[in-house]
């Protein structure tokens, strides 16, 4: 019997059955170059063929859309693209599959086995984090960006953001093992040919992901020119011993009674730099795995209400809007009380709000 595994009912395989040998039954595109780690066009939320956001995992035998939700195991995935109910799929499959598991017509998949280390903890990410940002320069454009935001020098640095450095990894790498420091374990390192590398990726802002004593869970990236998911998580997720990130909760201020829930830690980092109120972030509106914990962990220490303030196109964008039903939920089952800031929609997001009050000589309301 398939068990559940929790958020977002990600569900675990039958022996019998595995999500390659049901690939070739619902038409969907084959791992390239025997990849056990593949994205394909979500057929949920992704309009456009050239869009890629679900994620199959053949060596988990589990698929998700990070957009959407679009979540499960091997039965799920064949329900949905087969239009049949759940409980039906075990009959489907084995009058379509023989009892060895074979497939009417196979195309054999080359599973690739990459190592994949696990999580290390806090304290020695945040550790490795910390020399790793010590070690690069923010570049002048990402400085006058940071500046036009609203943010001082002093407030830059002492977030830590840097650029994302393009060549070297392999020597800032060696440097960060001789000094003692964990890299396995460490989202965004992984070894390329024996040798410990970090990824690079493209060019832009390294934010640090803060949990609720100031350590670095994580990193993302604000991306230069690119205008559909400009914030990426740094991960070497199905590199040689590398490492996934997780949807962790960034924390900017100490917390009050009230804090302010945003998309994002520039924008968190931004709105508490120009406000002192407390702001917590999320990856997006639909990455709340760890939020769940994080509100139990507030509760615990004297919060008691949630104001949300996500960019303005929540409102007619679908999938935002989804994601913002299942976060309302999330803040009754906690016990919160909560309400929603809203603001002129010339301005998308609460940074770019706060900081052209600002500059008019107001002061944002607290």
């Amino acid at each position: 019997v398939e068990r559940s595994r929790g958020l977002g009912d990600v569900y675990k395989r039958q022996e019998l059955f595995h999500m390659a040998d049901i690939i070739p039954l619902i038409g969907i595109p084959y791992p390239p170059s025997g990849r056990s780690n593949y994205n394909i066009p979500c057929p949920c939320c992704d309009d456009n063929p050239r869009k890629k956001h679900l994620n199959i995992n053949l060596q988990k035998d589990v698929f998700r859309c990070p957009r959407c939700g679009f979540s499960g195991g091997v039965f799920d995935l064949y329900a949905y693209y087969a239009g049949i109910s759940r409980e039906s799929v075990r009959e489907a499959l084995i009058a379509r599959l023989d009892v060895h598991g074979n497939i009417p017509n196979p195309k054999p998949i080359k599973v690739e086995e990459v190592p994949e280390c696990p999580l290390a903890d806090i304290d020695d990410r945040h550790a490795t984090y910390s020399a790793l940002l010590s070690r690069l320069s923010l570049a002048t454009d990402h400085r006058e960006n940071l500046l036009s935001r609203g943010l001082n020098l002093e407030q830059i640095e002492r977030l830590g953001y840097k650029t994302t450095p393009v060549v070297g990894t392999g020597v800032i790498a060696k440097q960060l093992l001789a000094e003692g420091l964990y890299l396995s374990g460490v989202p965004g390192f992984y070894r390329k040919n024996g040798q410990w590398m970090f990824v690079s990726e493209q060019r832009g802002i390294l934010i640090p992901f803060r949990d609720l004593d100031g350590r670095i869970q994580g990193l993302q990236i604000r991306r230069d020119n690119v205008s559909k998911r400009k914030f990426r998580w740094v991960s070497s997720v199905g590199k040689s011993d590398g490492c996934r990130a997780e949807s962790w909760v960034h924390i900017a201020g100490d917390l009050r009674s009230t804090i302010i829930l945003i998309e994002g830690p520039m924008k968190a980092d931004i709105v508490h730099e120009l406000t002192g109120q407390t702001v917590v972030a999320v990856g997006g509106v639909n990455a709340l795995s760890h939020l769940e914990q994080a509100l139990r962990t507030f509760r615990e220490r004297g919060v008691k209400k949630v104001m949300t303030a996500f960019d303005m196109d929540f409102l007619k964008n679908p999938h935002v809007k989804n994601g913002y039903e299942n976060l309302k939920t999330l803040l009754i089952q906690t016990g919160y009380e909560y309400g929603v800031y809203l603001w002129n929609p010339d301005y998308n997001g609460l940074d770019d709000y706060v900081w052209k009050y600002c500059l008019q000589g107001g002061k944002p309301s607290q």
